[in-house]
């Protein structure tokens, strides 16, 4: 590893004097057609998918039975479906774009499109969904970890134990590992600790399928012991009647129905990191990066459907909008949940650097478009982006109202409209004119990210106005 550092650090300085936007211009010139960027791509196909099935899978996946519990298993698959092809297609679109004008920078296709409005909406979209999904993610960290290690140590009451408080855990998981690893020069770096995470998420799923066939429905809830013998009957009645409560509802439509879209949505944004991983991707091709997305899409989407399937095939309606807080119902003290649970912590960890990187991308580009790569202001950025985002984990609501006001405006604008609207404005005219079916393609599917936002941003809307809101209202 530290031959291939020291391999991409001598291409890098190369050319590292350039200004970034004229690194990303470059490609206007045929000699340096093949050079996008000031280094050369080093990092394999397999990191590539690495790192961005990391990017994909975030924590939407506690997430997702809860989703199917108020969808219904059919609708929840074909919702599922669609958001995948659309994202296939979309970042489709963003290659095409970026290969048409040499660059592959987010912001830098927004400035091309739309001059330097169309830089900073691209941008401030990336800041916002990527800030939004690096807080939930830590906000995982202070919830669940204090709960791991109070089960480890089996203290019952709290009694104020540093060790035990999810503000300092917080604090001390984002210095001592997330930021050494928002440090990393480039994303190729972080393929090893993708790898790691997602193998994490691997043994969460295998975990939620043992535990269907292992826990009885309905099940015993552990904290209410008096009625603990009432509630164990056999899924069976004794007239060999099934529990209706232990019946999967293939189609069900009620209130929290509205925050399964920007979950679902919220499911497959990688967008903001195609371009950074398509620039590091060795011999990169259009074909290859899109391989690279398609392979990572395809397996996030087979993992999310497993586990939402069978976390909601093993509590039914009484799942919780965070999975794993379900399994301590029936018994805090399970040591495989407990595994399950240091699992996701760890890959929750691992993905924060590798959203942490376009953000400080987009950051750079808004306010120091002409400057070139320096160490202090690569730091200065990663260290007061972890500090604004540890202030809003500690400070802020519950965890569904992250997802679904983000999931809601800045993932359609990523996913459905940028893509889209850069497209159309990006190829030229006289290689497909606007009523060629592609740019009418892109126009509708711009159409669709418009559609959902208003829906889901009106679903949100009625929902705490009518304050039956499971969100508002915290666990």
């Amino acid at each position: 590893m530290s031959l291939c550092c020291l391999g991409s650090q001598r291409t890098g300085n190369t050319e590292a004097n350039l200004p970034e936007s004229q690194e990303f211009l470059s490609g206007t010139e045929d000699k340096k057609m093949t050079r996008f960027t000031d280094f050369e791509g080093k990092t394999s196909f397999g990191m590539s998918v690495f790192n961005l099935g990391n990017a994909i899978m975030g924590s939407g996946i506690l997430g997702l039975a809860y989703a199917m519990a108020n969808t219904g298993v059919i609708l929840f698959l074909v919702l599922l479906t669609v958001v995948a092809v659309l994202s296939s297609y979309s970042i489709h679109l963003l290659l095409k774009s970026s290969g048409i004008v040499g660059i592959r920078a987010y912001e830098q296709l927004g400035y091309r499109a739309f001059g330097t409005p169309g830089k900073m909406a691209a941008g401030i979209a990336i800041t916002l969904q990527n800030i939004g999904a690096m807080s939930s993610y830590l906000y995982i960290v202070k919830y669940e970890f204090p709960l791991v290690i109070q089960a480890f140590l089996k203290v019952d009451k709290f009694a104020g134990e540093w060790y035990l408080n999810g503000n300092y855990l917080v604090i001390i998981v984002s210095v001592a590992v997330i930021l050494p690893l928002a440090l990393m020069k480039q994303l190729g770096y972080l393929g090893y600790t993708s790898g790691f995470s997602l193998s994490c998420m691997v043994f969460f799923l295998v975990s939620v399928i043992y535990k269907k066939f292992n826990i009885p429905c309905p099940f015993t809830d552990f904290n209410v012991n008096d009625t603990a013998i009432r509630l164990n009957v056999s899924a069976m009645d004794p007239g060999g009647e099934e529990n209706p409560a232990c019946i999967p509802k293939m189609v069900n439509l009620n209130s929290q129905t509205a925050y399964t879209i920007p979950i679902l949505a919220f499911a497959f944004v990688c967008h903001p990191e195609v371009l950074p991983i398509y620039t590091e991707l060795r011999n990169a091709t259009k074909k290859k990066m899109q391989h690279v997305a398609n392979i990572s899409i395809a397996v996030m989407y087979v993992m999310y459907f497993l586990a939402a399937l069978f976390g909601y095939l093993t509590f039914y309606g009484n799942v919780e909008a965070e999975l794993l807080h379900t399994y301590s119902r029936v018994n805090p003290y399970d040591t495989l949940i407990l595994c399950v649970r240091v699992a996701v912590l760890t890959a929750v960890t691992l993905t924060v650097p590798i959203v942490l990187f376009p953000v400080r991308r987009a950051i750079q580009q808004m306010m120091f478009p002409n400057k070139t790569f320096y160490w202090p202001r690569h730091i200065a950025i990663a260290l007061i982006l972890l500090t604004f985002i540890n202030l809003l984990v500690i400070f802020a609501p519950n965890i569904l109202n992250i997802f679904g006001i983000i999931g809601a405006t800045s993932a359609p604008c990523l996913i459905f409209i940028f893509p889209a609207v850069f497209y159309i404005r990006i190829v030229p005219k006289e290689e497909e004119p606007l009523r060629s079916v592609p740019k009418i393609l892109a126009a509708c599917f711009a159409g669709i990210g418009f559609l959902f936002m208003i829906m889901s941003l009106s679903f949100i809307i009625i929902d705490w106005t009518s304050g039956n809101s499971k969100a508002s209202s915290g666990h």
